[in-house]
């Protein structure tokens, strides 16, 4: 708590007293005034406590009353007009179906008279045989039929749902569209660093050429792929080291190495990585519990980035194909959802596509880097939309050169790490020119500088993470809301 001094003047009375200094604040207090400092830090916590008693409630009270949570009463509205639906429509059905068997029935009533009056008018004539009764037989037969088994009615169950599905959408891995980012939000100008920035080694403080990035906003830890380090490594918020979770043995293609990884994405369904393994041309998924555990998802792919879905599909970008790559669990060859018509600059082109994301749309938003543009390629289009750059390669508003992370919010503004610009865009939905929220200060090693970066993202509050390449290190960005 204190730490002894000789006399000197204590800061409450002001007297010349033996002083002793306050370890937390670095103020000096005499004996007396010790004691009474002492009683109102007691205070202080005693009213944190308190404070922590006071959440706690809250926090009872949301876990109890969570039907009244707004989620929980759309989910609720939702269950109530499917199932009137479901009712109105099963209703709909009995009606059709009584309707229809009243009169099939009173058909088959006329037809057996007609019958019985054929029956009883060639017996009364006595002139009769084998080929009439069947004949009869014949007639009686088909009226059973249409009496048990109808031809004209059944029942068509169409594979296609008739009422509008409901998902809970929770990310995982990459976030998605950071709720709390608006069209005029404004982020520090100066990055803290949070990994690395101790110089490009292999060390657990430092990173050599960072390429890819995944935040954990609920756990606090960060995700980098450390790729000239053949490494993931995890860095918790505030960490002064990082801990190599993948990888970290050395290039190489073994059960426990990794060859110039370029991205990674944290799965917390299967409690896994997913990693972006450039150099050995493969995609792959690293356990948390158990490394040995290491599953090759996708081979033979000149892999770039990746990301995943809501829906747990992932999306891979390949520089050789120009193209992007859906794979939904089980599949061989995935589906070209971007790109795919070989290198180009036509709409329907992409020219050495890096990062990726997916928006709640499901369209895909690709930085494609060799054509200066970041494309925005909607769900099943055969063409994508240019949303940045695009106007060749240079560094005024309305050009990129080299773009390479990239993110979209909730309106659709694009946030793009223009790699050769040393600068972080913002492009509002719709405008032909973007606007600089951090760097575009020059090539440097700066707090306001980069040295080529390359991924970014945003956690769940809007603060903006990007990996400042060349400087070897992490940059976080706090967001002025």
């Amino acid at each position: 708590m204190a730490a002894r001094t000789g006399k000197t003047r204590c800061i409450t009375c002001d007297q010349e007293k033996t002083a002793v200094t306050c370890e937390g604040c670095l103020q000096l207090f005499c004996y007396d005034h010790l004691t009474e400092h002492r009683q109102e830090l007691n205070k202080q916590l005693h009213h944190i406590a308190q404070n922590c008693d006071h959440f706690r409630q809250i926090l009872n009270d949301q876990t109890t009353n969570s039907q009244k949570d707004s989620f929980i009463k759309q989910i609720d509205q939702w269950e109530k007009e499917s199932i009137r639906y479901i009712h109105q429509t099963a209703n709909e059905c009995r009606q059709i179906l009584i309707q229809h068997t009243i009169k099939n029935i009173h058909q088959i009533e006329i037809n057996l008279a007609k019958l019985t009056d054929e029956i009883r008018e060639i017996r009364q004539e006595d002139d009769f045989n084998e080929i009439n009764l069947n004949q009869f037989n014949e007639k009686l037969h088909q009226l059973q039929e249409q009496l048990e088994q109808p031809t004209d009615i059944s029942i068509q169950q169409e594979e296609t749902s008739f009422i509008d599905r409901i998902r809970v959408l929770v990310s995982s891995g990459k976030f998605t569209s950071a709720k709390h980012i608006h069209s005029n939000s404004k982020w520090q100008q100066d990055g803290l660093t949070l990994a690395g920035g101790n110089g490009e080694g292999n060390q657990l403080n430092q990173l050599y050429y960072p390429d890819g990035i995944c935040v954990d906003d609920e756990e606090r830890r960060i995700f980098v792929a450390d790729s000239s380090n053949h490494r993931i490594v995890e860095w918790k918020f505030g960490a002064s080291n990082g801990k190599v979770v993948a990888g970290g043995n050395g290039w190489g293609n073994g059960l426990d190495q990794l060859n110039c990884p370029t991205d990674v994405i944290l799965d917390k369904n299967n409690d896994s990585l997913i990693i972006c393994d450039y150099g050995n041309r493969r995609v792959i998924r690293w356990s948390c519990l158990n490394w040995r555990n290491q599953q090759t998802i996708i081979s033979d792919i000149d892999c770039s980035q990746l990301t995943i879905d809501n829906n747990g599909d992932l999306y891979v970008s390949d520089y050789e194909k120009h193209e992007v790559r859906r794979w939904k669990q089980g599949d061989k060859n995935g589906t070209i959802v971007a790109g795919g018509n070989g290198k180009g600059d036509y709409l329907n082109q992409l020219n050495y596509p890096t990062f990726i994301f997916i928006d709640q749309e499901y369209s895909v938003y690709v930085s494609d880097s060799g054509n200066d543009r970041v494309m925005k390629w909607e769900k099943d289009a055969k063409e994508g939309i240019i949303v940045a750059g695009g106007q060749g390669q240079g560094n005024t508003l309305t050009r990129l050169s080299n773009p390479q992370g990239v993110s979209v919010d909730l309106m659709g503004n694009v946030y793009v790490a223009d790699s050769w610009n040393h600068r972080i865009m913002r492009w509002q939905k719709g405008c032909r020119e973007g606007s600089i929220i951090v760097g575009g200060n020059g090539y440097g090693q700066q707090l306001n500088q980069f040295a080529y970066p390359h991924g970014l993202t945003f956690d769940q509050q809007g603060n903006l993470y990007v990996i400042d390449c060349d400087n070897h290190r992490l940059q976080k960005f706090d967001v002025n809301i």
